[in-house]
Formats: structure tokens, sequence, C-alpha cells
């Protein structure tokens, strides 16, 4: 039975079988001595082990225990040799620690030490969907043989895979001989098996599983570090094997079979273990040698140049303690191993857990043991220096309890040394402590890549399966025990489901292909889907142009109306110079909310006071008689509330719709956009609609200084601060932009001295048609759904309306294309506008994990997987990047404009901004700035953020008209 005698539940120590104890926070896992009968009854060998005895319940005496001390002189050398080669629970916590130490530095390429664990991109980003099929060639590189197999998938996963395999016997000398022999040997197989199995000459890919340490730059492009397992082929280190590979198979001229993909090994475990509904996301392997790859966050990869998504990562932990971190760890037989090995000083992790070591790291156990006349007492011990005399096999077998003592005897019959009862159990005992002490390692490493994935991944808890390949887990139920007990208390915060593979090297290999196949498919779909969003350097350069032409067609008397761009004069002349002074009304209609404000400008600051107000759909859509009777009435309220009533202050009303001003305080709407449809508005002065409203209200009296844009009001109020803002931007709901243009450049007004804000109303550009080849399918989709149908074009490609839109139209095109969602479709995704714009800043929010991306899509009812919120990821980004240089484009044509009309060589300029798409959206401000140097090299533009521009703004545009105006004629 297992025994805890420390806060742990017994069941997180696996079955009860008898296979181990834990006995203590300083003792480890304990294998039970051999000698019992089925586990149970007095040992055998009981006498053998005088003068330590066993306790009543067959558990082994404390000097015997895994971890104890050594007490001194009373320890036979029996005893110090388990105790050598067992682990305390400290210990273990401690090697974990070293290889989440040697994971972090391998993943980062900062870290100031090299690390042993190399981290080793493999270019693998996703694990099967199921849908995987068609024929895979596999060709891999074993020990002693070359593996050839043909996979048939069928894209059913309820279908098991075909396999025709065929093993080749490798001649002795070629994994030390040369390169070119060794890959031409295996060019020779994979000609002998394709005609045998007779196959056509349609294109075939080809897999290459090469389990050994490679630099890989792309799934088909590995430089071989080093070799190991004894392989020390020539010319071949520092080279692709890849190109190798495809040049022997060329050579054999199989022109028609493509290498596109190597893995190791452990890659291919870890696709074999994968299903759709879960995962596998970690493999480990334990044969003759040992490794681990797990799906790691590719943001964290700084040696792939991945940000989005995840990719396997290939730890190369054998080569964990090569530094010396492990030299605790390390006893003398472990030593003398690495000595005869023929790489000492490399690869000390795997030379403690590796099947190819276990039996000799036994071997020089037993000869210390006889040199000590501990074991075979006045026999010839001889033999037992020879290497390779005790296999690893013979080990797992000595183990066994049914048939242990026997095997053991047998075994050491068969080696001459005529061994007694004692002899056997201690054997035993020995074996059982060398593959415990594997089984606790690989679980001391395999629990910190649990916790570096739960921790990366920002996760309280992470539930994951580990696919599992080697002879040691395969072969011994005792290892695998172990294995899953270990990671449960050095792991605690995850739950690791421990998956057999079943072929991995093999049918893992054609998986991995398979899905990159599938992958590149899918990738040329979504390329094609994609690629009209992504404006080349070109494109936009053509966009800046067509924005200038169409600025002086509005600028122009003659050609205004036939331009897309109405340029209208704002009548505002001045921006702030720092004198204003008073107090103040604003009123803010721009969308579904009113506000009213009191501003107060003093000399050092300026003070606000506002109220918001909804606007009710029905009134919205209503009458334009109704919708000014409801603003009027929301400001009586705010004049109560701030005791304002009496008293007549200048006002100044933000109207963020398209107008024709002729004057400072006379706009004509022309036309409605973000939602708005009030009857009897367009082409009426909103300013006389507004006196009317306060006319038929009797309560109210105001005193209208000024109307003006919300982009006005945006550059206003950062004039206040640098008087070098003389351009306004707005990028939220909807988009636009004003500057201050030379009078004289202005044919629409009388006049030739100073300057005037121009009100672009850039929204409405392309209306005329410049703009269609830019216009994708899914922006035709947006806008044939609008309620303003081939109007405000350029708004429909950049705004915060219509790109959620824009990404819903797209991610329907990819399910239809069955490489989003696996083909299915969701009914809320086929409702309009379900996909808000505030999804693509969330989404696109650096660090943001992709568990909260499917997070954001499950709300949407719809089933992502990982890859999925990878690709939808993909999609925000594109359609935000276009709307942010398409407006970069737009405002290169209004500072070269502002530059040229100035006559400057270098402009300075300030760009005051507002709107929740540019301040809110994490990087839509960073590519526009970016890409407006690049458009605009000879223009020095600094962008400043408005605070409350649409109300401050107002108010300042009334402060200056104060200041400049006689009082009478504000009356």
């Amino acid at each position: 039975m297992c025994t805890v005698m420390w806060g742990l539940h017994s069941s997180a120590l696996g079955p009860d079988d008898g296979s181990f104890a834990i006995v203590g926070r300083s003792c480890a896992l304990y294998p039970r001595l051999s000698g019992r009968d089925g586990g149970r009854g007095t040992p055998r060998c009981l006498s053998a082990v005088a003068p330590c005895g066993w306790d009543a319940e067959g558990r082994a005496p404390r000097s015997l225990q895994l971890g104890a001390q050594d007490r001194g002189p009373s320890c036979t050398p029996v005893q110090r040799a388990l105790q050598a080669l067992t682990l305390t629970l400290e210990k273990l916590q401690e090697v974990k620690g070293r290889v989440l130490e040697a994971l972090e530095q391998g993943l980062s390429q900062q870290s100031r030490a090299p690390s042993t664990m190399r981290m080793l991109p493999t270019f693998v980003c996703s694990t099967p969907d199921g849908t995987e099929e068609g024929d895979v060639l596999v060709v891999e590189l074993c020990q002693s043989h070359i593996r050839t197999l043909r996979v048939t998938l069928t894209g059913d996963e309820n279908q098991s895979p075909q396999l025709l395999n065929r093993l080749f016997g490798m001649p002795g000398d070629v994994p030390r001989g040369s390169g070119e022999a060794l890959f031409d040997f295996i060019a020779q197989c994979v000609k002998i098996f394709l005609e045998e199995i007779g196959s056509a000459q349609h294109r075939l890919p080809l897999c290459f599983v090469f389990p050994f340490s490679c630099r890989q730059t792309g799934l088909n492009k590995a430089e071989l570090i080093s070799w190991s397992k004894g392989f020390q082929c020539s010319d071949v280190e520092g080279r692709d094997v890849v190109q190798l590979l495809q040049a022997a198979i060329n050579k054999q001229e199989l022109y028609h079979v493509d290498v596109v993909a190597l893995l190791n090994n452990t890659v291919g475990t870890m696709m074999t273990c994968s299903r759709p509904e879960k995962p596998c996301e970690i493999a480990l392997v334990v044969g003759s040698g040992t490794n681990c790859c797990f799906m790691a966050e590719s943001h964290l990869l700084e040696m792939a140049d991945v940000t989005s998504g995840r990719m396997c990562v290939n730890s190369e932990w054998g080569c964990l303690g090569d530094n010396g971190v492990l030299d605790n760890v390390l006893t003398p037989y472990d030593r003398r191993v690495d000595q005869e090995s023929s790489n000492p000083g490399k690869r000390r992790f795997e030379k403690l857990v590796g099947s190819l070591y276990l039996g000799e790291i036994v071997r020089h156990a037993m000869l210390m043991l006889a040199s000590e006349q501990a074991l075979f007492v006045r026999r010839n011990t001889s033999i037992l220096e020879t290497k390779d005399v005790l296999t690893t096999q013979q080990v797992l077998e000595i183990m066994d309890n049914e048939d242990g003592m026997a095997k053991a005897q047998g075994m050491l019959e068969a080696l001459g040394l005529h061994p007694s009862e004692r002899d056997c159990c201690r054997v035993q005992q020995l074996c059982r402590a060398v593959v415990s002490r594997a089984a606790a390692l690989s679980a001391a490493g395999l629990a910190a890549v649990l916790s570096h994935m739960c921790h990366s991944r920002e996760l309280e808890r992470l539930d994951v399966s580990v696919g599992v390949d080697g002879e040691l887990f395969h072969t011994s139920t005792r290892f695998g025990e172990i294995l899953r007990s270990v990671v449960g208390l050095l792991a605690p915060e995850c739950t690791a489901t421990l998956v057999p593979s079943a072929d991995g090297s093999g049918l893992g290999a054609a998986v991995v292909t398979a899905v990159a196949l599938r992958l590149a498919a899918q990738r040329h779909k979504v390329e094609r889907l994609l690629a009209p969003l992504r404006l080349s350097h070109a494109d936009l350069e053509r966009v800046q142009t067509l924005m200038k032409q169409e600025m002086d067609r509005g600028l122009d008397r003659e050609s205004n109306a036939k331009s897309s761009l109405r340029m209208l004069p704002t009548y505002v002349c001045h921006t702030p110079d720092g004198t204003e002074r008073g107090e103040f009304l604003a009123l803010d209609l721009g969308g579904t909310n009113f506000r009213v404000l009191v501003v107060r400008v003093g000399q050092d600051n300026i003070h606000m006071t506002s109220n918001i107000y909804v606007i009710p759909t029905a009134i919205m859509q209503g009458t334009g008689e109704a919708l000014f009777d409801h603003i009027v009435k929301c400001i009586e309220d705010f004049q109560k509330k701030q005791e304002l009533m009496g008293q007549v202050l200048p006002l100044g009303f933000t109207f963020s719709f398209p107008c024709q001003q002729l004057g400072l305080d006379k706009a004509v709407l022309l036309n409605w956009t973000k939602g708005f449809s009030a009857s009897g508005c367009e082409g009426q002065d909103v300013v006389q609609m507004l006196r009317d409203a306060v006319q038929r209200n009797q309560n109210v009296a105001l005193k209208v200084v000024a109307v003006v844009n919300d982009t006005v009001g945006t550059m206003m109020a950062c004039g206040y601060h640098d008087p070098k803002c003389e351009i306004g931007l707005i990028v939220g709901t909807g988009t636009n932009t004003c500057y201050m243009e030379e009078k004289a450049k202005v044919g629409t007004v009388e006049g030739d001295e100073g300057r005037m804000c121009i009100n672009m109303e850039w929204g409405a550009f392309g209306d005329n048609g410049c703009l269609d080849s830019f216009f994708t399918s899914f922006d035709q989709m947006v806008d044939e759904k609008s309620i303003n149908v081939g109007r405000q074009r350029f708004e429909k490609l950049i705004s915060g309306m219509y790109l959620g839109e824009i990404v819903r139209n797209i991610l329907l095109a990819l399910v239809e294309e069955q490489v989003l969602f696996r083909g299915k479709l969701s009914h809320k995704l086929q409702s309009r506008d379900i996909f808000q714009t505030k999804f693509l800043s969330t989404i696109e929010t650096p660090g943001l994990s992709l568990l909260q991306v499917q997070g954001i899509l499950r709300s949407l009812e719809l089933d992502a997987s990982f890859e999925d919120s990878v690709l939808v990821r993909e999609v925000c980004q594109t359609v935000s990047q276009r709307a942010a240089h398409l407006c970069a484009a737009g405002m290169a044509a209004v500072v070269e404009k502002m530059r040229e009309s100035r006559g400057l060589e270098q402009l300075t300029i300030t760009v005051g901004v507002d709107g929740t798409l540019y301040k809110m959206h994490p990087h839509f401000s960073q590519s526009l700035q970016q890409m407006l140097r690049e458009l605009a090299p000879r223009c020095n533009v600094t962008f400043l953020q408005s605070e409350d521009g649409s109300g401050k703004g107002a108010a300042l545009v009334a402060a200056v008209a104060c200041r400049a105006a006689e009082p009478s004629s504000l009356q």
C-alpha cells in the first residue's frame, strides 16, 4: 500500500499496487525491494539484508528507504548504493527548478548565459483537427535500421489510417561513415519500398523523422547541431539535412517525392496523441534517449520570427546538466557511464534517464559493490568490466514482481556469476532504484514544462494531454506510475493526462505532414481572401494622390460640386492664443449621446462641468422638430442643475454632421450620418432650428455664437495647449479631418488674407467612384447593408462603425471556405453588427492569451479552436491595419497640401486627434503615425490627443470669436 506521512492525498500517488512508498518530505519515492510474492507476505530475501530487517508491513527499514540519510558505519555498501541512486522530494523540486530556469533561458535570446536546453522551434504550429487526408511517405532514421512507411489518412477521425511499412537493417559502418553514404542508403531504402508497394508517380510528400538536435528555420529547413546516440557521420553537422536527403532522393530519380517536413520523434508523439476534442500539447519520449516538446506561446519564442499563436518547441532536455547543474545528482556510477560514452560530458540528463544507459548504470553499481565484497562474494566478476553485458531490457525484466528474481538468477548465471538469492535480491533492488530515479527525473522535467505552460498562459489550472512514447514507458508499468505520481506532487496546479503514443515517429510524422499540407492549403485560401485588404506602399501613395486631387477640386469654386470632398469653409479663422477668458456654454451632438457643458476659461486652466443625455432611436429617426425640442429640454435640465437659469452665456454648438457653413453661426445640414435620419433637417440651418426650438420652449434663452464640427472642436481644444495644432482628426464611430488652409487657396469664399479652417468631410472621399478599385467584396457587402448606400465610402473603410462588420463578413467567407470553425457557422455570426469593433481592440491587445480570444468567440456561439483564434486575430489585424494606413494616406495628403500651400521645404505641425478607435485600439495610432512618416517624409507631424475636444473646443471657438468681435455683434 502507498503510505503518506505528510499532508498529501493518497489519490495523488497512483494505484495501490505496492510499487512504491513516500516516507517523509526528506525522502523520495521508494520502489519496494524484491522478494515478495505478488507484493504480499514476508520478503524471501529477509536474511540476506541483515543487519537491517523488514517490518511487519513489509516496509524497508529506515536506512534503506529512498532519501534516508547515511547515518554512518552501520549503513552497508548496498544501502549506500541505494541511497545514492534515490532522490528526495526536495531534490526533485530543485531539479524541476533547474529545468524551468534552463527552459526560460533557452526561450530567450537575452539571457546572459546560453542554456543547455536549446528550446528549438519546430515550426509545427497546429495540432490535427481530424480533417487531414491523403497519402504521406515517412522515413525514419533509427538506431540500427531505417523505417519506411506510407500512411493513408482518410479525413475522417472515426476511421483508422492505413499503414504500409518496412524495416531496412542498417550496415554497422553507416552510422560512423560519411554523411553522403548515410543519405544515399536512406534514399535507396525509399526507392525499394516504393517499388515494392507499387506507388504511383503522383507527387508524394515525405516527412523525415530525424531524432537528433537540429536548428530549424522552417518545417523543411533544419541544420544538424550535433550527433548523438552513437552516430558520427562526417560532413553533416551544420548542414541542412532536408537538402541532403532531397539530393539523395533526386539521385535515385524519385523526382515525385518531396521532403516537406522534418521532425523529431518527440513531435510525432505529440501529434499522434492529439484529438480534435482534446489536443495534445506536450510529448515526452523516454526510450534510448529522452526529450520533451510542447506548444509554447509564440510571443515568447525570441529565436523564431513568429509573434502570434503557438509553436511546438523541441526542448532537447537531454543536454540538461552539461553545464554542471546536475552534478549533485550524479553518482559514481553515472560518472563512469559518462566517461565510457562516445560523448563524455554531454547529454548528462539523458544519461540518467535514457534506456541506452540504464543497464550500464546498474552494471557499474554491481561492479563497485562486487569490489566491496557486497555482491558475488568470492566469484570471478571480471565479466562486469565488459561494456553492455547488461541491457536495459534485462533491467526491466528483473524489476518484475512475479518473475524478476528468476530473471535475475538466469541473467547472472549466464554471466557466470553464480549468484546467491541475496545477490539476486540486491541486483533487483539496484534495477528498481535506477529505473525509479529515471522516472522521477523525467517527472521533474515534465512538471517544469507544465508549470511554465500554466504560467505563460496565465491560467490558475492547466488541464492538458501529454503524449508519451519510448520503451521505458511502454515496458515498465512502474515507470509510468512513478512518472504520473511525481508530476502530481511537483506540479499540483496542473492536470496532466498521460496518453500512450501509437507509433509517434511513424504515424505522428505523417500527421505532421498532413497538418502542414492542410495549413498550406488553408493559408492559400486565407491569403487569397485577405490580399485585397493588404495595401502596398504604392497603393497608399495612389490614395494619397487621389485625396490631394479631390482636395484641390473641392477648394475650387468651379469644380467643387464634382469633388467627393466638400472642403467646407468653417469661418473659424484663428486658433486660441491663450488670452481667452470667460464662461461659456457648449453643446455636443455627434451620436446617440448628447452632452451639455458649462466651460470656464481662466488664465491657467479650463474647468468644465457636463451632463450626458441619451437621444432615443425614435427621436434620432423621427422629425427634426422633435429632435431639437429634445435637445432644448436637455439644455433646460442642465441649466437648472447648474443654477444657470436666467443667464445668457455665449454658446458654441458642436454639430458633428456634414454642413455647408455660411458663417460662423450659420450651418446648413447636407446629409445625416451615424444612424440619424430625422426628417425636415437636411438643407436647413441647424442653428436656426435650435433657435426655433428655444422659442417654442420659452424657458431657455441661448446666444449661439458658433457652430462647429467635432473635428474643428478637437483642433481648437488641442490648439489651446499647442499653438502648432492646425489640424483636427476624428477616428471613432465616424472619421473626419479639418485643417487651416490659406484663404488664397479657398475659391469658395471671399478674401485672400489669413487662413480659414476647412472641414474636409473626408468620410465621403470616394463617393464619386475614385476609390472603387480599393473596395473589396467585403466592403461592398457592408455598404449595401448600410442606411446610406454609396455614401461615406472612405469612412466605411476606416471608422469604428464599420470595421467589425468588415471582419464579420470576412469570417463568414472563411467559414464557407472550410478554413474557420471547421466550416460550422453559428447563427449569431450571421447577425449584422454582432461582431463589434471593440472586439478588434480587445483581440489585438498585446499579451492577450488566445484562451481569452476563444472566450470572446464562444460568446458568439463559435466553437473556436486555438488555431481559429489565431486566424481571427490575423483578420482583425489586417482590417485595422488597412484602416490605419488609409487614414495615414489621407493625412499625408493634408500635410503635404499645407506644406506646398505655405511654400515650405519642411513643415512642422501638430494634429489634434480624438475618437475611440484612435485612442482605444492597441495598434491603430502607431500604425498611422509610422505610415505617415513614410508617405510624408518632409513633414514633421506630432499627434496630440484631445481631452474633450467636442465640448471644450466648441467653447473655445466661442471664446475666440468673443475675443475678436465687438459686443454688439453678438446680440
